[in-house]
């Protein structure tokens, strides 16, 4: 460090020049972690590699949490360097911000602040460690991996013009960001797939992370040589003087690719608030449209047939009423109040009556498209305008699919949602109200008659069709982050994406595949493109694992990026024919997408049976349609115009950017731990039930996963089969219950066959960890597809299986006896210790009964004189059953909760000895009193029970011994 005295210059006695803060900070920062790793692997090396699954050999280096947090003295070593590295940290975003801070701008400001905080949230994560707090250790962890986006990308920005800085400044960051993949990837080879060996590779990258961090800003020192602390600038640098060779006009324009010119922005409050209120208000008409089906499809679920209300879909088409002249004058005059009525969409909540919250949702949905339509073809004529909207549209649905995936898969502002049950609907709607407002601040452009506008080539029937392929698919595909996961989901051990740690990528894939499509709508338009897309949708409907994935996220990239052109395209021409009949035709291929499964229920519906290939080829030829029309409407020869300003997708950039970090939030809340446990594991209890949810609505309409919570819970079931349970269709709102009740519950998840696997759907969820399973399809040559799980779990050491199933209808009883006989030999193939959860149709002792009761399957009858039965049944081999519990419903669906409790055999000689007993001696029935307490059902539900649920049939548990 050079130094010096200064007299003659104002007093100063001591000076050094500015890069020593830089060195000072990158040294003592990397001593902090590199000591606590020395010692630590000196100390404790065999205590530091170990994790909660493996220990050495398998794992043989240390993470940083590890080392830096768990023992003494290497967690003495880290803190004592860290807290001298904080002084040369502030002093460095100090110097940061005087050395690129500039009159009128706010950047640096807003830098240095992400600066200060990241600072403030790496003091937390390294004085708070997991082994403290695991929660406020990981929250100030993802603050501090937040705040290094804009502080990376931001000091790249603001980079004065040296070519040195700016280079190691590009590639630092890139390997920074790069590294979160592999990191993150080899955590959940970790945490969810339990590899040996893959946290020592997860603790490399995480090392690297850190190693990467502190040489970012050491760079620092190749632009901090401008100062000499006093502080006093010895070269103007922070005065905007160049000292590079490269011309600073190339070098602001390297800066600018590298950052997407998103830090070029010249922010205003207003355009902030105009491009929040347009995102939000898409994120409105969204939430309503994927609302609608829910609430329609709750009348022929109680009806168990058509009801009448389906007609409710039609209300879509509202758009074809601007084909009358005084409708649509009005309209075009009036469109703050058609978007404000709208929202009686969201207010439909607070109605409490199915059929007239039906009727208000119906109402709203026909307003907002009829909104959007209008205000899309009012501001046709000005590209800005147009994109602006548009933009919000698109990115209100990226949100939407944001907000679901953080409410495990239900939006908080539906009409099935409440305070009860976890909604928001009321900041819903006064944030709906604002964002409407807002969003129709300025009048139309055109007026009301069609007549005075230039006549836009096309046609406006291929428009249409364009339209219909383009919103069936990204309601029915990107709705929700988890359903093209659920359609290559093949159950365990797990070899393709899962919901709750790769939805980002779907959204990353739509986020993507928008910004495409606004700034190359020609190539988002072209055949080649079309090419792309069309082979991403085969790929997704014939693979499974990550092949069919990657499919899906070609897709969602695509459908993000066509609709751009073919949404412009049609809202130059006629709205009443491209989005009125655009709706219609939407419509039809959403009733079409509902038959494939419920051609049960449905004249001619055996004609498309299980043909969701069908579905999706139809999507893409329909989408053909508006390319062509797109690629046709264009001039030949389109004179060369100077391209609209890009302020807007700037701000709109920035939007997508803040909700995929909140997604990332999400998911960080989200990721599963793995760590589940059972209720009784001293007893050895395993506690099964089964139970038909009836798609999670309630006799009230009411989304019920709460309430089913709650029941499961203090019931302490350790693993249920949930029957009913594919809500992955429009009509169902593209939920996954299991999400939620696995999560909350502590509990593993095979979701069964997936979505376009054609049947009702059938779940599993388990306490105990799930070895493998395998998803079944029954024999239907006449009814509807059976769906079946069988699934092998390690309960206490010992694996045990277990068999989901739900049984044909009753009106094809060939059907339910194929299905008999298959299930009867799938039982039989084990001779593990196995129970059934079930849905069978048959009465107790009866027909099929003594298939799935027989010397084929090897299965006994949970209670052989419980005669009260005709659904829902349990079956068990080879294991001991010392309880059964039927609990009623209350509202919650229309099939009670029924239980059972085993107790799992220690050895095979066990296993030998339960499976050589008697009839009489399984079946010898004992009082509570005789059980050990750990074996006893919950006295909660005796008498009258608690929220309508109480023990029934019996009136109290049966136990056995």
């Amino acid at each position: 460090m050079a130094s010096r005295y200064k007299d003659k210059d104002g007093g100063v006695v001591l000076s050094f020049n500015g890069q020593w803060v830089s060195w000072a900070h990158t040294a003592v920062a990397y001593t902090a972690f590199l000591s606590a790793l020395i010692v630590g692997v000196s100390l404790h090396y065999h205590k530091i590699v170990q994790n909660e699954f493996y220990g050495y050999p398998d794992e043989w280096f240390p993470s940083v949490s590890a080392t830096i947090g768990d023992r003494y003295p290497e967690r003495s070593f880290f803190m004592i360097f860290i807290a001298i590295t904080s002084g040369p940290r502030f002093a460095l975003v100090g110097l940061w911000y005087i050395l690129t801070r500039r009159s009128g701008s706010k950047l640096p400001g807003f830098v240095a602040s992400m600066g200060l905080l990241r600072t403030l949230t790496c003091g937390g994560w390294t004085y708070i460690t997991s082994t403290d707090d695991h929660d406020w250790h990981d929250i100030l962890m993802i603050s501090y991996i937040v705040c290094t986006l804009p502080w990376t990308t931001g000091c790249i920005a603001l980079s004065p013009p040296n070519p040195s800085a700016i280079m190691w400044r590009k590639r630092l960051a890139g390997l920074f960001f790069g590294t979160l993949v592999p990191l993150i990837y080899f955590f959940i080879q970790h945490k969810v797939h339990r590899v040996a060996g893959a946290y020592t590779t997860y603790a490399f990258f995480e090392w690297a992370l850190i190693l990467f961090d502190v040489a970012f800003d050491a760079v620092t020192a190749l632009d901090f040589n401008t100062f000499e602390i006093s502080v006093k600038d010895v070269k103007g640098i922070s005065k905007g003087e160049n000292y590079s060779s490269v011309p600073s006009a190339v070098l602001e324009k390297e800066k600018e690719q590298i950052t997407g010119g998103f830090f070029s922005i010249r922010f205003t409050t207003a355009d902030a608030l105009d491009t929040a209120a347009s995102v939000y208000h898409g994120f409105v008409f969204w939430s309503m449209l994927t609302s609608l089906g829910l609430v329609v499809w709750y009348f022929p679920l109680w009806h168990m047939g058509i009801s009448g209300f389906e007609a409710f879909v039609m209300v879509t088409v509202a758009p074809s009423l601007l084909g009358i002249g005084l409708f649509r004058s009005f309209v075009v005059s009036n469109l703050r109040l058609v978007h404000l009525l709208s929202l009686s969409g969201v207010a439909a909540y607070l109605v409490l009556d199915p059929v007239l919250r039906l009727c208000t949702v119906g109402l709203g949905v026909g307003l907002s498209c009829l909104g959007w339509a209008s205000s899309l073809h009012a501001d046709s004529v000005h590209n800005v305008r147009l994109e602006t909207k548009l933009l919000g549209w698109m990115i209100g649905l990226i949100l939407s699919a944001t907000l679901k995936f953080a409410w495990t898969t239900n939006n908080p502002i539906w009409p099935i949602m409440h305070a009860a049950n976890g909604g928001w609907n009321g900041i819903g709607l006064v944030l709906g109200i604002l964002a409407a407002l807002r969003f129709t601040r300025k009048g139309p452009l055109t007026g009301g008659s069609l007549s005075d506008e230039p006549k836009q080539q096309g046609s406006n029937v291929l428009a249409a069709f364009g339209i219909g392929g383009l919103f069936f698919g990204l309601h029915s595909l990107l709705s929700d982050t988890s359903t093209m996961i659920l359609w290559v989901w093949e159950g365990y051990p797990i070899r393709g994406p899962y919901f709750s740690t790769h939805g980002w990528f779907t959204v990353a894939a739509m986020s993507v595949g928008i910004f495409l499509g606004i700034n190359r709508p020609g190539l988002a338009g072209s055949w080649a493109q079309y090419a792309v897309g069309f082979v991403s949708a085969t790929i997704l409907t014939f693979f499974t694992h990550w092949f069919g994935y990657y499919g899906g996220l070609g897709l969602a990239a695509y459908l993000m990026a066509v609709s751009v052109p073919l949404i412009t395209n049609a809202a130059k021409k006629d709205p009443a024919v491209t989005f009125g009949l655009g709706f219609l035709l939407y419509n039809f291929l959403v009733l079409f997408h509902v038959w494939v499964v419920a051609y049960a229920f449905v004249p001619g519906g055996p004609l498309v049976r299980e043909h969701t290939d069908w579905v999706m080829l139809t999507t893409m030829l329909m989408i053909a349609a508006g390319v062509h029309d797109f690629n046709s409407s264009r001039p030949r020869h389109q004179p060369a115009r100077r391209p609209s300003p890009s302020q807007h997708k700037k701000y709109f950039g920035l939007s997508t950017i803040i909700v995929n970090i909140l997604f990332m939030c999400a998911a960080f809340r989200r990721f599963p731990t793995n760590d589940y446990k059972p209720y009784h594991p001293e007893d050895r209890i395993l506690t099964a039930g089964i139970w038909t949810i009836h798609f999670s609505l309630d006799n009230d309409m009411w989304s019920s996963e709460y309430r089913m919570r709650d029941l499961i819970k203090e019931m302490e079931v350790d693993v249920i089969g949930l029957l009913e349970s594919d809500l992955q269709r429009i009509i169902m709102g593209n939920r996954d219950t299991t999400q939620f009740l696995a999560e909350d519950l502590g509990m593993y998840v095979d979701y069964g066959p997936g979505p376009n696997k054609h049947t009702w759907g059938a779940a599993l969820l388990s306490k105990f960890p799930i070895v493998e399973s395998k998803h079944h399809l029954l024999p239907s040559p006449v009814g509807e597809l059976a769906p079946a799980i069988h699934a092998t779990l390690d309960v206490y050491g010992q694996l045990v299986d277990v068999f989901v199933f739900h049984s044909g209808q009753e009106e094809d009883p060939e059907d339910r006896r194929l299905q008999s006989e298959y299930l009867a030999k799938l039982m039989g193939s084990t001779d593990r210790p196995a129970f059934l959860l079930s849905y069978l149709v048959t009465e107790p002792l009866e027909g099929n009964y003594n298939t799935y009761v027989s010397d084929t399957s090897g299965m006994h009858d949970v209670d052989p004189t419980d005669w009260d039965r005709w659904c829902e049944y349990i079956l068990f081999k080879n294991i001991k059953r010392v309880g059964y519990a039927r609990v009623s419903r209350s509202t919650i669906t229309d099939t009670e909760l029924q239980t059972a409790k085993f107790v799992i055999p220690r050895s095979d000689a066990e296993i030998q000895e339960l499976a050589a007993q008697s009839a009489e001696e399984r079946d010898h029935r004992v009082e509570e009193e005789d059980v050990p307490e750990g074996w006893r059902y919950p006295a909660m539900f005796r008498g009258e029970g608690v929220r309508d649920h109480r023990y029934h049939v019996f009136d109290e548990p049966r136990y056995y011994n």
